[in-house]
């Protein structure tokens, strides 16, 4: 069997990205069993309701939905059972001190194959205010406005 290559992405917490400003990010890597490997293989996760907790200088990861694999035995795993994270000592001290900041948490962005090995992209976020929402959502609107527009330009041009 080839070494698988590249990156393969699962899931994705598309959410995040609406509900937090992601100040920084990380790969780590993520302790699994047999049955959530292949489950995984499925491309099947959720990462929705997802964080990372600081616990005596290791990163657990909760909420994170692998469902149970279809041709598992009594061995098959719990769908939302904590995971250890695999982190940097570094990675954790920096997490520890800024987490424990006033209005900031550590969320999942990704879960994804690398070169064979399944990884989580977490990030220290803060959470936005519903006026940053409003905000956020009304640059992109006015962004997606003007490219219609210029598109509609250029069409006009060439013809």
């Amino acid at each position: 069997m080839a070494k698988e290559k590249g990156r393969k992405l699962i899931a994705q917490n598309k959410k995040a990205r609406h509900d937090y400003h992601i100040l920084d990010t990380y790969e780590a890597g993520l302790v699994l069993t047999g049955t959530e490997v292949k489950s995984l293989r499925q491309g099947r996760a959720s990462l929705v309701d997802g964080f990372v907790q600081l616990d005596g200088h290791e990163a657990w990861l909760y909420n994170v939905h692998v469902p149970e694999y279809s041709q598992g035995t009594w061995t098959n795993h719990s769908a939302r059972r904590k995971r250890k994270l695999l982190l940097h000592r570094a990675e954790i001290d920096k997490l520890e001190s800024k987490s424990g900041e006033t209005g900031h948490t550590i969320v999942p962005l990704a879960l994804y194959f690398k070169d064979g090995r399944a990884k989580i992209e977490i990030a220290l976020a803060r959470g936005k205010k519903e006026y940053d929402k409003r905000q956020t959502l009304r640059e992109k609107q006015d962004r997606r406005e003007a490219e219609r527009a210029m598109s509609a330009v250029r069409r006009r041009q060439r013809a």
